[in-house]
């Protein structure tokens, strides 16, 4: 059945600079030393094409083999109509005409009642698709707290179509909304991992672990250097409450909390590389290309010297 409706998928997915079969060909690796190693496609955010056949060919072309997927390109392979554009009653820095705002209500409508109502088939093809080529999608983020109960049944219905084991979202404060989507996790046994930037510290996630046993994190320990953390304290603290990690590089407060090229920075990449390579912890550790592309180089690129950097520290 996977097999005939993916020939019909055929001519939404398609062109690509390479076929699928030479993409399959290569089947990357980024299991290193039995350390997970993945990348968040936002990475990828510079490339010219952000469709989810692109997104593939460049995953493959850095080598990863896993990813967390931002959600943008899975709905629109999915046929999801536009989403929303702008919010807060501006845009462009002005304020929205009621016409403007008129149309983003009725987009957000569309959207809403095209999620609640959308078959499971086309994210099975696209999981197929990546699985194919070698490559695995761990987690997705398209969550947000303000949907309704209809929609968060929806987010993760189609992780468990990609074959997510988490769905990532922004950590948030509200108490009874860190309960409602950790029991919307218990019950589908898909974690929600909340992601952090400068708010990252080691009370940070408190809250949310203690609601729900569905409540994860999907920390960034390079913004956590960059709030002045310790993140190889976090990690072994935490390590069982980690559905997977961000790495970058970047810069404690007194060097100016830069995003840096790896290496250069302030983040223990190494140490926390070797942290779960010692210790056989299985959440992968996802790279994150946010510091800006030089020039003559590109995102793929880039996410591959990231991975060469893990290789060697991962030796």
């Amino acid at each position: 059945e996977i097999a005939k409706l993916a020939l019909t998928a055929l001519p939404a997915a398609l062109p690509l600079a390479r076929p699928l079969s030479a993409l399959a060909q290569a089947r990357p690796n980024s299991t290193i030393n039995g350390v997970r190693v993945g990348a968040i496609t936002y990475s990828y955010r510079t490339m010219p094409d952000q469709s989810a056949d692109a997104t593939l060919r460049y995953v493959v072309d850095s080598g990863i083999s896993q990813i967390e997927f931002m959600g943008g390109p899975i709905e629109a392979f999915a046929g999801a109509p536009a989403a929303p554009q702008g919010g807060g009653g501006r845009r462009g820095g002005q304020p929205q005409t009621p016409e403007q705002q008129a149309a983003q209500r009725e987009a957000a409508a569309k959207l809403r009642a095209w999620r609640t109502s959308v078959s499971m088939d086309r994210f099975k093809i696209l999981r197929k698709m990546y699985n194919d080529a070698g490559v695995t999608i761990y987690a997705w983020k398209r969550m947000s707290p303000n949907m309704s109960d209809d929609e968060l049944a929806y987010i993760f219905n189609v992780a468990e179509a990609l074959g997510c084991t988490h769905t990532t979202l922004e950590l948030i404060e509200d108490a009874a909304q860190l309960k409602r989507i950790g029991a919307f996790a218990e019950k589908k046994k898909i974690y929600a991992a909340y992601h952090t930037h400068l708010q990252g510290s080691m009370s940070a996630f408190d809250q949310a672990f203690s609601l729900s046993k569905g409540n994860m994190a999907n920390v960034d320990l390079g913004h956590f250097v960059a709030a002045g953390g310790d993140p190889v304290a976090f990690l072994a603290k935490f390590h069982d409450r980690i559905a997977s990690f961000h790495l970058k590089d970047r810069t404690t407060p007194e060097h100016g909390q830069k995003n840096v090229v790896w290496g250069t920075g302030d983040t223990p990449l190494t140490a926390l590389l070797q942290m779960v390579k010692k210790n056989k912890w299985t959440m992968p550790a996802t790279i994150e290309v946010e510091y800006d592309v030089p020039e003559g180089s590109d995102a793929v690129k880039e996410v591959r010297k990231c991975l060469d950097y893990c290789k060697t520290a991962l030796a």
